[in-house]
């Protein structure tokens, strides 16, 4: 047995959330519902006006590590921040979740600080993120231990980390130690802008070595370049052994060995929309490493997912496990 169940490589971050209307979003420039890299002068200026706001620890990939951890996964994760607060508050909250977390931090001189992302709430509960990528930015290939990666079943890597001069070359070596050693590679496309950005490495990295593929329709539908999400599932089953895809309120799909299974989403009121995609993957991780099949894997996914639209903060505040008995899959 291995030491890990699932590894995750991602962008460590610290959330500000606050709620804000439409209007707010227009005055300040905020393009709504995606995520908007943004520089340290700028994640001052909103800071500055976004009101009363909520910290709390995130990360993309990291949510999903939290949140598989909590559930009692075998987890580690891998990024980068500094020495400062943020840094601090970031690898104290990952490991009282139980994942391991020990990427050398950046030194307290380095000029980037610890990565945070405002998160704008919309009343309609959609989110619009401005990320300060911080030191996250930097992760090396010197970050990568393969040691790690070959101890574990499964690596989850975040397509927001794509973004990075050392990133890819991080990913391939993380890639070939997992893979060498028998592991296999899930990655989540994380966001439309993020695809268009790196397509063509999205897509080389996919078909050379993605087993297990995560997006929503956007996401796929950007990555694959049609409008016809039925084109883009099928071309993406067509590069991965497993594709989970979901659709928001009409629930996900999973396209495997030439089957599409339909997994129903919870009824949950729309409070935030945050981490909503990261749960899902936590959820069917879940099922998947405990053997489930992929219909509950999908439905084990909805319902993360349902819990974390519910509230402010991307990482549960409902036991997952206490829901998944509620609906009767475990």
């Amino acid at each position: 047995m291995k030491k890990y169940q699932v590894v995750g490589i991602g962008n460590a971050m610290v959330d500000i959330l606050a709620h804000v209307d439409d209007t707010f979003l227009t005055k300040h420039g905020v393009e709504k519902g995606i995520m908007q890299l943004i520089d340290t002068d700028r994640a001052a200026e909103l800071y500055g006006v976004m009101g009363p706001a909520m910290e709390i620890s995130g990360g993309s990939a990291a949510n999903t590590i939290s949140g598989l951890a909590a559930l009692g996964v075998r987890t580690g994760y891998v990024s980068k921040v500094k020495k400062d607060q943020l840094g601090s508050i970031f690898s104290h909250d990952i490991k009282a979740q139980g994942a391991d977390f020990d990427t050398p931090l950046a030194d307290a001189d380095h000029p980037a600080e610890t990565g945070c992302c405002m998160v704008l709430v919309s009343p309609d509960g959609e989110r619009s993120m401005n990320t300060y990528l911080g030191v996250s930015e930097f992760l090396s290939p010197d970050d990568i231990d393969e040691g790690i990666m070959a101890d574990a079943d499964w690596i989850y890597l975040e397509g927001y980390r794509f973004d990075g001069p050392d990133s890819h070359a991080a990913f391939a070596k993380a890639v070939t130690a997992c893979k060498t050693a028998g592991g296999r590679v899930s990655l989540t496309l994380s966001d439309p802008f993020c695809v268009e950005r790196h397509r063509d490495a999205f897509l080389e990295v996919i078909r050379a070595d993605v087993d297990l593929l995560f997006c929503n329709e956007h996401e796929l539908m950007s990555l694959y370049q049609t409008d016809d999400l039925s084109v883009a599932m099928t071309l993406g089953a067509a590069d991965v052994d497993i594709l989970a895809c979901t659709v928001g309120v009409r629930g996900a799909y999973v396209l495997s060995g030439g089957e599409e299974i339909h997994a129903p989403a919870v009824e949950m009121h729309i409070e935030d929309a945050t981490g909503a995609g990261d749960m899902f993957a936590a959820g069917f991780l879940y099922g998947l490493t405990t053997g489930r099949d992929y219909l509950t894997c999908g439905r084990m996914g909805c319902v993360a997912a349902g819990e974390i639209i519910g509230h402010i903060g991307a990482r549960p505040e409902a036991d997952l496990m206490d829901l998944f008995v509620s609906e009767g899959l475990v």
